[in-house]
């Protein structure tokens, strides 16, 4: 349930609410917008809470949340949540473009596309040090020295870096280096990973499970939610259905929907999404048109040389290509790519 605070109570009326839920074995969480004071109430409630509750000074109503999911959905907070990182906005009016590659291969690699990426206007830099491969005979990258790599790139072009962690002894490891922890979909549903990043002061990006549904997903994020970490997006990145001409079926319609029920910001990941290069772009476009806060894109200087992902990563030509398509359907739907704006005015 949440307690929803009259117009105008103090912050000691505040403190005293969420004091009293701690007594009682509850965990307040506190949001606080333009237009009203929201108390979140997490634990097993009871019928004769809502009675308790509200006879306690500057609350002005209780309201049950009827979702499963408590505090990623609109019901706990109506207005969309907006995540700062190196001085990238993601959510609100703004459309971020994440790209790079799969893997952390070479610091040349690395740095070459960093180098290109940025020029054609994107606002971070992906790259996995750690990567989750179905066969133990794939490369499963370089590790710390990966992020070293990558925090390299971050010093020389400035853009924030996102990377993924896979266990929850990791997290301090991967948070030296990276501005924004990614769980990928194959740990959407690690709960003692959820847990620990939930603790952490990063950014978190959570991709949706293979086989998860659009419910399993936003109790995830409430995983990290709960454990103090506000700084959560969801990411689209395609399911796992009979079909076999993609990797995956990218779930269009998922954005608008998650959208709809949550306040977090919803990207696409087109380059997972289907896992063929030249589907990369109509995909993008679709997402961008659905209303996706940003896409995540796999970029690599030689793909055919790729040690992961190459079938599903875009050339420099071919991100430039995409880059100068999305923007003018960004801004169609009232959008702002500002990476793209800062290339254009500087030709």
């Amino acid at each position: 349930m949440i307690v929803i605070m009259k117009k105008g109570s103090s912050g000691q009326e505040i403190a005293d609410i969420l004091d009293r839920l701690a007594q009682m074995g509850f965990t307040g969480h506190l949001s606080q917008g333009v237009e009203r004071t929201v108390i979140g109430v997490v634990g097993q409630t009871y019928p004769d809470l809502k009675d308790t509750l509200e006879l306690l000074p500057g609350v002005d109503e209780i309201v049950p949340i009827s979702k499963p999911y408590k505090l990623s959905s609109r019901e706990f907070q109506p207005a969309d949540t907006v995540i700062e990182v190196g001085g990238v906005r993601i959510g609100g009016d703004q459309m971020v473009v994440i790209a790079g590659p799969c893997a952390v291969e070479t610091e040349e690699q690395v740095l070459e596309t960093a180098r290109a990426v940025k020029r054609m206007g994107a606002d971070i830099l992906r790259g996995g040090a750690f990567k989750p491969s179905t066969s133990p005979y794939q490369f499963r990258g370089l590790g710390e020295d990966g992020l070293k790599i990558l925090g390299r790139a971050r010093e020389e072009t400035g853009l924030p870096v996102i990377t993924e962690v896979m266990t929850p002894r990791d997290v301090d490891l991967v948070c030296r280096y990276s501005d924004i922890l990614q769980v990928g979909a194959r740990n959407m549903q690690n709960f003692m990973l959820l847990d620990e990043v939930g603790k952490c002061d990063r950014p978190v990006m959570l991709k949706r499970g293979m086989a998860a549904t659009v419910q399993e997903w936003l109790l995830s994020a409430d995983y990290i939610l709960s454990g103090g970490n506000r700084q959560v997006m969801l990411c689209e990145r395609g399911i796992r259905t009979f079909e076999t001409y993609t990797r995956n079926t990218m779930d269009v319609s998922a954005i608008p929907l998650v959208k709809r029920l949550s306040h977090l910001p919803v990207l696409g990941d087109p380059s997972h999404g289907t896992g063929k290069w030249y589907l990369v772009q109509p995909m993008a476009m679709a997402a961008v048109a659905a209303g996706a806060d940003g896409l995540m894109i796999e970029v690599h200087p030689t793909p055919d040389a790729a040690l992961k992902d190459g079938s599903q990563s875009l050339t420099f030509d071919n991100f430039e290509q995409l880059m100068s398509q999305i923007g003018a359907i960004a801004a169609s739907v009232g959008r702002r790519m500002v990476g793209r704006a800062q290339v254009e005015a500087g030709r």
